[in-house]
């Protein structure tokens, strides 16, 4: 049987990752989500959100703490998240950040990698750039041996961007763990929440 991180879907995990920076209702959610330009990365409905929102509370990741009615607005149920789901997203986002073969997933992974303590974030990505090396590597030497049996360059196109990919994602990796172990930015769930620039963007959602 799954577990609740096998069964946690991409929106599932950024709901999730919502919660940790505080309870809130899935219409303050949503305007996060869009005003961060999260649906750059998936898409953001209200139809999907509140689905995964119910889902995730039958799972027992999260928890309603109350209901608000302002003025003539809709009511408006407010969520917390739970022990369970706090692990659970903490757990997805380091095992998807270290994987190689599910690209749209790290893309989420690392959007919500700062969920990660700085150590954590450190050897997921150190596992991710060992396998990136190895397909790499594996990937140069298939090229050159199909070039040295003269396959036709038109036919290896996509084999020769995969290989600049790969390797130009690894300078990007590398030069992302050097920042990252020397401290060069702040770094952890609490790094930015009492910056005004976030202060403001949780307050306009809320309204």
């Amino acid at each position: 049987m799954k577990d609740a991180v096998d069964r946690l879907t991409p929106m599932g995990v950024m709901v999730l990752a919502l919660l940790r920076e505080g309870d809130m209702h899935p219409y303050e959610m949503a305007r996060l989500m869009r005003a961060r330009r999260d649906d750059r990365l998936l898409p953001v409905t209200n139809g999907t959100l509140y689905h995964t929102v119910a889902r995730l509370q039958r799972a027992g990741l999260l928890d309603e703490v109350g209901i608000d009615r302002d003025g003539n607005r809709p009511e408006r149920t407010t969520y917390t998240l739970t022990d369970a789901g706090r692990d659970a997203v903490v757990r997805w986002v380091a095992r998807e950040l270290s994987r190689i073969d599910s690209p749209s997933d790290f893309r989420i992974a690392l959007a919500e990698a700062h969920n990660l303590e700085r150590d954590e974030a450190v050897e997921s990505l150190r596992t991710r750039r060992a396998a990136l090396s190895d397909a790499h590597e594996q990937h140069r030497d298939a090229l050159a041996g199909a070039r040295a049996k003269g396959v036709p360059e038109q036919v290896l196109v996509e084999f020769e961007r995969q290989e600049v990919l790969l390797e130009a994602e690894l300078r990007w990796l590398d030069s992302l763990l050097s920042r990252l172990e020397a401290s060069a930015f702040p770094w952890g769930p609490h790094a930015f929440e009492d910056t005004d620039r976030y202060l403001a963007q949780r307050k306009a959602a809320r309204q």
